[in-house]
């Protein structure tokens, strides 16, 4: 088993929303559509207000609900754009149009005179893998370009301050008049694999015991994709690839990473030589061996039952559906 498809699209990878630069900077069509603008907010550290829609209640005796409902499941609250202002505010960031609406992001923070606690306002490492994915995606852009602005106010040239143009799709300096755009870093992340029935999974340094995941690593000036894979595979545990397929991608806004998904071929009797500054530990599972640990809790809800146990990534990450992806692909061929 050599090649594979990833089984479903990764959480955070996208959302049909038009991103037309011709949008951004019509500023007539702004101040139109900004009455029935949906806005996302998102505070400083990230978060933003979800709400959860109750489940239908299980009727009791009497025929009344029963308290304590179950939840169906989170979503993203946004807010009716003419309820902050009149018009886009200057700090503003356009999203894009779905739909018919207009997506803009602004930053706040929880209102608890208005009942609006902080418990309410999470952030996508605990929520995003259960939004819908339109929610995800738009929360995501919005997390990273809001993220974007906070560390570009000054100009990287001349040192002058910066000040938004085109929607919160650039900024310009004042000194030099110099634009500058959303960055965004490139990281690669593979899947090594036997091409049968084992795949390569490590462990980061700074990661509890029992957390394992595939490998990655940010992709350098010059540096082809591909090339990146083979170094960073190399560099991390000593093990030489092949047959490098592209998979997919998922935007990672922490602050603002691009996660390019491979998958490789290297051969399990080739040595591993630990980079013991990054990678605490690799090793060679064995697709039952995956068995439980696909089941069972991943990193964010793992309990002091799972101690001792393999444990992946959750499904915010690319990481968690290129294993499902893999193992699914090899029971098929079974």
């Amino acid at each position: 088993m050599s090649d594979f498809r990833l089984v479903s699209p990764p959480v955070l990878a996208g959302a049909k929303i038009l991103r037309d630069e011709h949008l951004r900077r019509d500023v007539g069509r702004h101040q139109l559509g900004w009455a029935a603008a949906r806005v996302v907010v998102v505070d400083a550290e990230g978060r933003s207000p979800v709400e959860w829609t109750a489940a239908p209640a299980a009727p009791g005796a009497s025929g009344a609900p029963q308290p304590g409902t179950a939840q169906s499941g989170p979503r993203l609250r946004t807010v009716a754009a003419r309820d902050l202002a009149a018009a886009p505010p200057p700090d503003a960031v356009l999203l894009g149009e779905a739909e018919s609406l207009t997506y803009w992001a602004v930053r706040g923070a929880p209102d608890e005179a208005a009942a609006d606690g902080p418990s309410q306002w999470l952030n996508l490492y605990s929520v995003g893998a259960e939004l819908p994915a339109f929610e995800a995606a738009v929360m995501a852009a919005a997390v990273a370009l809001l993220s974007w602005h906070d560390n570009a106010r000054f100009c990287a040239r001349d040192g002058s301050p910066t000040h938004p143009r085109n929607a919160g799709w650039a900024r310009v300096c004042e000194a030099g008049q110099h634009e500058e755009y959303p960055r965004t870093d490139p990281a690669v992340i593979c899947l090594v694999h036997d091409g049968a029935d084992r795949v390569l999974l490590a462990r980061q340094r700074t990661w509890p015991a029992d957390r394992f995941s595939v490998l990655a690593g940010f992709v350098e000036a010059g540096e082809s994709l591909e090339a990146c894979v083979a170094r960073e595979i190399a560099e991390e545990v000593g093990v030489d690839v092949s047959g490098i397929s592209y998979l997919g991608s998922q935007a990672w806004p922490f602050p603002r990473s691009l996660m390019i998904g491979f998958h490789a071929v290297a051969d399990p009797r080739q040595p591993i030589r630990l980079d013991d500054k990054e990678i605490a530990e690799a090793r060679w599972v064995h697709r039952h061996d995956l068995d439980g640990a696909l089941a069972r809790n991943d990193w964010a809800a793992a309990t002091d039952a799972d101690r001792g146990q393999l444990l992946l990534p959750g499904r915010l990450s690319i990481a968690r559906t290129m294993i499902d992806s893999w193992a699914a692909a090899v029971t098929s061929r079974h």
